[in-house]
Protein backbone atom coordinates (compact mmCIF):
# COMPACT_ATOMS: atom_id res chain seq x y z
CA UNK A 1 0.00 0.00 0.00
CA UNK A 2 1.26 3.44 -0.95
CA UNK A 3 0.19 6.53 0.97
CA UNK A 4 0.40 10.28 0.28
CA UNK A 5 -0.21 12.89 2.97
CA UNK A 6 -0.54 16.63 2.39
CA UNK A 7 0.89 19.15 4.85
CA UNK A 8 0.42 22.92 4.89
CA UNK A 9 3.81 24.46 5.65
CA UNK A 10 2.88 28.12 5.23
CA UNK A 11 0.92 30.79 3.42
CA UNK A 12 1.86 33.43 0.88
CA UNK A 13 0.01 36.62 -0.01
CA UNK A 14 0.74 38.36 -3.31
CA UNK A 15 -0.87 40.59 -5.93
CA UNK A 16 -3.50 38.49 -7.65
CA UNK A 17 -2.44 39.67 -11.12
CA UNK A 18 1.10 38.44 -10.45
CA UNK A 19 -0.09 34.93 -9.70
CA UNK A 20 -2.87 34.51 -12.27
CA UNK A 21 -3.20 36.31 -15.58
CA UNK A 22 -6.26 38.51 -15.86
CA UNK A 23 -6.88 39.10 -12.15
CA UNK A 24 -7.66 42.67 -10.96
CA UNK A 25 -4.51 44.73 -10.48
CA UNK A 26 -5.30 45.97 -6.98
CA UNK A 27 -6.46 42.70 -5.45
CA UNK A 28 -4.32 40.31 -3.45
CA UNK A 29 -4.57 36.57 -3.07
CA UNK A 30 -3.57 34.36 -0.12
CA UNK A 31 -2.62 30.81 -0.97
CA UNK A 32 -1.24 27.74 0.82
CA UNK A 33 2.25 26.28 0.56
CA UNK A 34 2.02 22.47 0.50
CA UNK A 35 4.51 19.68 1.05
CA UNK A 36 3.79 15.97 0.69
CA UNK A 37 5.02 12.79 2.31
CA UNK A 38 4.88 9.70 0.10
CA UNK A 39 5.17 6.39 1.94
CA UNK A 40 5.75 3.34 -0.21
CA UNK A 41 7.17 0.17 1.30
CA UNK A 42 10.45 1.06 3.00
CA UNK A 43 10.55 4.59 1.60
CA UNK A 44 9.36 7.89 3.08
CA UNK A 45 9.76 10.47 0.34
CA UNK A 46 9.25 14.17 0.99
CA UNK A 47 7.97 16.12 -2.00
CA UNK A 48 9.04 19.76 -1.60
CA UNK A 49 9.88 21.39 1.71
CA UNK A 50 7.98 24.67 1.94
CA UNK A 51 9.19 27.90 3.48
CA UNK A 52 12.33 28.54 5.46
CA UNK A 53 11.29 29.70 8.97
CA UNK A 54 14.01 32.37 8.90
CA UNK A 55 12.57 33.73 5.68
CA UNK A 56 9.11 33.87 7.22
CA UNK A 57 10.50 35.93 10.08
CA UNK A 58 12.37 38.37 7.78
CA UNK A 59 12.46 37.62 4.03
CA UNK A 60 14.77 40.50 3.14
CA UNK A 61 17.27 39.62 5.85
CA UNK A 62 17.31 35.96 4.79
CA UNK A 63 17.46 36.35 1.00
CA UNK A 64 18.65 39.92 0.63
CA UNK A 65 16.67 42.91 -0.66
CA UNK A 66 14.52 42.12 -3.69
CA UNK A 67 11.78 44.12 -5.38
CA UNK A 68 10.05 40.88 -6.44
CA UNK A 69 10.29 39.29 -3.00
CA UNK A 70 8.84 42.43 -1.39
CA UNK A 71 5.56 41.74 -3.18
CA UNK A 72 4.96 38.63 -1.07
CA UNK A 73 3.71 38.30 2.48
CA UNK A 74 4.89 35.24 4.43
CA UNK A 75 3.05 33.30 7.13
CA UNK A 76 3.79 30.02 8.87
CA UNK A 77 1.85 28.40 11.69
CA UNK A 78 3.72 25.07 11.69
CA UNK A 79 7.11 24.41 10.13
CA UNK A 80 7.92 21.30 8.17
CA UNK A 81 9.81 19.90 11.17
CA UNK A 82 6.76 20.49 13.37
CA UNK A 83 4.69 18.14 11.21
CA UNK A 84 7.04 15.52 9.76
CA UNK A 85 9.61 13.38 11.56
CA UNK A 86 12.44 14.41 9.25
CA UNK A 87 14.77 11.83 10.76
CA UNK A 88 12.69 9.10 9.10
CA UNK A 89 12.66 10.64 5.61
CA UNK A 90 14.61 8.52 3.11
CA UNK A 91 14.56 10.89 0.14
CA UNK A 92 13.50 14.39 -0.92
CA UNK A 93 12.15 15.29 -4.35
CA UNK A 94 12.13 18.97 -5.30
CA UNK A 95 9.69 19.96 -8.01
CA UNK A 96 11.75 23.13 -8.51
CA UNK A 97 13.97 25.60 -6.67
CA UNK A 98 11.61 28.44 -5.82
CA UNK A 99 11.96 29.44 -2.17
CA UNK A 100 8.46 28.26 -1.23
CA UNK A 101 9.39 24.74 -2.36
CA UNK A 102 13.02 24.44 -1.25
CA UNK A 103 13.07 26.69 1.84
CA UNK A 104 12.63 23.89 4.35
CA UNK A 105 15.50 21.83 2.93
CA UNK A 106 18.01 22.97 5.60
CA UNK A 107 15.78 21.27 8.19
CA UNK A 108 16.25 17.86 6.50
CA UNK A 109 19.31 15.82 7.61
CA UNK A 110 22.17 16.23 5.16
CA UNK A 111 22.42 12.44 4.74
CA UNK A 112 19.08 12.38 2.89
CA UNK A 113 19.45 12.38 -0.92
CA UNK A 114 17.60 15.04 -2.93
CA UNK A 115 16.31 14.31 -6.46
CA UNK A 116 15.98 17.18 -8.91
CA UNK A 117 16.11 17.68 -12.64
CA UNK A 118 19.60 18.42 -13.96
CA UNK A 119 18.33 21.44 -15.89
CA UNK A 120 16.75 22.90 -12.76
CA UNK A 121 19.88 22.42 -10.66
CA UNK A 122 21.98 24.07 -13.36
CA UNK A 123 19.58 27.02 -13.58
CA UNK A 124 19.71 27.41 -9.81
CA UNK A 125 23.49 27.97 -10.03
CA UNK A 126 23.56 30.36 -12.96
CA UNK A 127 23.59 33.99 -11.82
CA UNK A 128 21.37 35.25 -14.63
CA UNK A 129 18.92 32.37 -14.28
CA UNK A 130 18.75 32.86 -10.51
CA UNK A 131 17.61 36.44 -11.05
CA UNK A 132 15.30 35.58 -13.92
CA UNK A 133 13.57 32.74 -12.09
CA UNK A 134 13.47 34.25 -8.60
CA UNK A 135 15.48 31.54 -6.88
CA UNK A 136 16.84 31.85 -3.33
CA UNK A 137 20.19 29.99 -3.44
CA UNK A 138 20.78 30.39 0.26
CA UNK A 139 18.36 27.53 0.93
CA UNK A 140 20.19 24.99 -1.24
CA UNK A 141 23.78 26.24 -1.22
CA UNK A 142 26.28 23.59 -0.17
CA UNK A 143 23.95 20.66 -0.88
CA UNK A 144 25.86 19.34 -3.91
CA UNK A 145 26.99 16.14 -2.19
CA UNK A 146 23.47 14.83 -1.67
CA UNK A 147 21.93 15.91 -4.96
CA UNK A 148 20.71 13.17 -7.32
CA UNK A 149 20.37 14.63 -10.81
CA UNK A 150 17.79 13.18 -13.19
CA UNK A 151 17.17 13.86 -16.85
CA UNK A 152 13.58 13.94 -18.04
CA UNK A 153 10.96 11.41 -16.98
CA UNK A 154 12.43 9.08 -14.39
CA UNK A 155 11.38 5.97 -12.44
CA UNK A 156 12.56 7.11 -9.01
CA UNK A 157 12.61 3.77 -7.18
CA UNK A 158 12.97 1.46 -10.17
CA UNK A 159 9.64 -0.25 -9.58
CA UNK A 160 7.20 2.18 -11.20
CA UNK A 161 5.68 3.31 -7.90
CA UNK A 162 6.99 6.90 -8.05
CA UNK A 163 7.62 8.58 -11.39
CA UNK A 164 9.19 11.99 -11.96
CA UNK A 165 7.66 13.80 -14.94
CA UNK A 166 9.56 16.61 -16.62
CA UNK A 167 7.08 19.51 -16.82
CA UNK A 168 9.09 22.67 -17.60
CA UNK A 169 7.82 26.19 -18.05
CA UNK A 170 7.23 27.59 -14.60
CA UNK A 171 10.99 27.12 -14.23
CA UNK A 172 13.43 25.55 -16.71
CA UNK A 173 13.60 22.14 -15.03
CA UNK A 174 10.31 21.93 -13.21
CA UNK A 175 9.09 18.39 -12.54
CA UNK A 176 5.89 16.79 -11.30
CA UNK A 177 5.56 13.55 -9.38
CA UNK A 178 3.21 10.70 -10.26
CA UNK A 179 2.35 8.20 -7.56
CA UNK A 180 -0.15 5.69 -8.91
CA UNK A 181 -3.26 7.56 -9.96
CA UNK A 182 -2.24 10.83 -8.27
CA UNK A 183 0.04 13.48 -9.78
CA UNK A 184 1.58 16.12 -7.54
CA UNK A 185 1.72 18.81 -10.16
CA UNK A 186 3.96 21.32 -8.42
CA UNK A 187 3.57 24.73 -10.02
CA UNK A 188 2.71 23.62 -13.53
CA UNK A 189 -0.47 25.42 -12.51
CA UNK A 190 -1.15 27.20 -9.24
CA UNK A 191 -4.90 26.55 -9.49
CA UNK A 192 -6.78 23.51 -10.76
CA UNK A 193 -8.50 25.61 -13.42
CA UNK A 194 -5.13 26.47 -14.92
CA UNK A 195 -4.98 23.11 -16.67
CA UNK A 196 -7.81 24.37 -18.88
CA UNK A 197 -7.54 28.17 -18.96
CA UNK A 198 -3.71 28.55 -18.89
CA UNK A 199 -3.92 31.62 -16.68
CA UNK A 200 -0.36 31.31 -15.45
CA UNK A 201 1.68 33.70 -13.30
CA UNK A 202 3.16 36.56 -15.29
CA UNK A 203 6.67 35.05 -15.02
CA UNK A 204 7.96 31.86 -16.62
CA UNK A 205 8.17 30.34 -20.11
CA UNK A 206 4.49 30.33 -21.00
CA UNK A 207 4.63 28.22 -24.20
CA UNK A 208 6.54 25.50 -22.34
CA UNK A 209 4.24 25.82 -19.35
CA UNK A 210 1.20 25.45 -21.59
CA UNK A 211 2.61 22.21 -23.02
CA UNK A 212 3.22 20.90 -19.51
CA UNK A 213 -0.29 21.90 -18.43
CA UNK A 214 -1.71 20.11 -21.46
CA UNK A 215 0.27 17.00 -20.52
CA UNK A 216 -1.20 16.99 -17.01
CA UNK A 217 -4.66 17.81 -18.34
CA UNK A 218 -4.45 14.70 -20.50
CA UNK A 219 -3.67 12.64 -17.41
CA UNK A 220 -6.54 14.28 -15.53
CA UNK A 221 -8.95 13.57 -18.37
CA UNK A 222 -7.81 9.93 -18.29
CA UNK A 223 -8.87 9.67 -14.64
CA UNK A 224 -5.72 10.67 -12.77
CA UNK A 225 -6.04 13.10 -9.82
CA UNK A 226 -3.81 16.09 -10.60
CA UNK A 227 -3.05 18.36 -7.65
CA UNK A 228 -2.20 22.00 -8.45
CA UNK A 229 0.48 23.99 -6.67
CA UNK A 230 -1.37 26.44 -4.46
CA UNK A 231 -5.15 26.10 -4.77
CA UNK A 232 -6.83 26.69 -1.41
CA UNK A 233 -10.03 25.04 -2.66
CA UNK A 234 -8.21 21.79 -3.46
CA UNK A 235 -5.29 21.45 -1.04
CA UNK A 236 -6.58 20.49 2.38
CA UNK A 237 -4.00 19.68 5.08
CA UNK A 238 -4.19 16.19 6.49
CA UNK A 239 -5.79 14.68 3.41
CA UNK A 240 -4.40 11.19 2.76
CA UNK A 241 -4.50 9.25 -0.48
CA UNK A 242 -4.07 5.49 0.10
CA UNK A 243 -3.06 3.83 -3.13
CA UNK A 244 -3.00 0.11 -3.85
CA UNK A 245 0.02 -1.07 -5.80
Amino acid sequence: MTRIELFNVGWLTAPAALIRKGEPQRETIRFPVPAYLVETGEHRILIDTGLNPAAVADPAAHYGPSDALSLFGFEQELTLADQVDLGTVTMVVLTHLHWDHVGGLPQVPTSVPVAIQRTEWAAGHDRTMVQTNGYGPRDYAGDEARIVLVDGDHDLLGDGSVELLLTPGHTPGHQSVRVGDVVLGGDVVHFASGLDDHRFPIFGDHPAQARSADRLRGLRDAGVTVLPGHDVDVLHPGVVWPLSR
